[in-house]
């Protein structure tokens, strides 16, 4: 098979899960990864025959997209604030909104000297790694309740060689949060999707992506934000900021509970689509 009947193969292979853009994508990345290749270097070397291995690995990947898994987890990685992290089914996918964040945060701290952050939920990793690589004189920390999700955190340290400290921490547990010091910043990107807004989910997202890091009780969707903004108001420093990313049919409740909760300064942030998708706030 040569990588321009691979292309075709694949796009043809899901072209009933994926509209024709998507699919043409999908197949790029999937190429991509398998033959190591660019786009424009596979262009020109379309008739190029793929290896009996980079066969047998197409294939796997496309019986992988048929399912419904996200090419993400069947490619092992995906590109966040220019870093390319491993990611797996124990953490989620990076996502743009979070990009947004990330920018926002450096956008108000970067002038900042050696300010201390902590992410809570860190998954992949992805936030404090693209925090410790834009503002090298922080100090980063980032806690999460999965073991394995740390392990993926860690190995995305290792290998683009930034120095951020991960620790195992439920932070639902106040006697496991105690331990925590005092930081200049604290932000997350908790669980905040109802379960009962599962069903307008893609199976792509809630059949493969780690549940506990997507979803909350339908009575209780501010469960992680209350938690979290008790947490920083006791371990952030004078001017100290709390940032979320958040579910965007919250915005409102999530501005009252830190308003509620002490904190000054409050700010309800958009994303790229205009919709509420960040807050922050200070303690004075």
């Amino acid at each position: 098979m040569t990588i321009q009947s691979a292309f075709t193969y694949i796009t043809a292979t899901i072209s009933e899960l994926y509209d024709p853009r998507e699919s043409a994508n999908i197949a790029h990345i999937v190429l991509e990864h398998i033959t190591g290749m660019n786009k424009l270097d596979r262009l020109v070397h379309k008739t190029k025959i793929l290896t009996p291995d980079q066969n047998t690995r197409l294939k796997s990947a496309v019986e992988a997209l048929q399912r419904l898994e996200p090419v993400q987890y069947v490619t092992g990685t995906e590109w966040f604030y220019g870093m390319e992290l491993l990611v797996n089914k124990h953490v989620l996918i990076p996502r743009p909104e979070t990009e947004e964040l990330v920018e926002w945060i450096v956008q108000d701290i970067a002038a900042r000297q050696q300010p201390h952050i902590l992410d809570i939920g860190t998954g992949s990793g992805c936030i404090p790694l693209a925090l410790k690589k834009t503002i090298p004189h922080a100090q980063v920390s980032a806690i999460d309740v999965s073991g394995e999700a740390l392990e993926v955190a860690r190995s995305n340290a290792s290998r683009l060689h930034l120095d951020v400290h991960f620790s195992q921490v439920n932070v639902l547990n106040s006697q496991e949060t105690a331990f925590l010091p005092v930081f200049d910043i604290i932000v997350s990107n908790p669980p905040y999707i109802t379960q009962s807004e599962q069903a307008n989910m893609q199976e792509q997202v809630w059949g493969f992506e780690p549940s506990i890091a997507l979803f909350v009780p339908d009575n209780d969707a501010l469960l992680f934000y209350r938690h979290i903004a008790l947490l920083a108001k006791d371990r952030l420093s004078s001017r100290g900021i709390l940032y979320f990313e958040i579910n965007e049919a919250l915005g409102q409740d999530v501005v009252m509970l830190l308003e509620e909760s002490g904190f000054k300064e409050v700010v309800l942030k958009q994303d790229m689509f205009g919709k509420d998708r960040m807050v922050k706030g200070i303690i004075v």
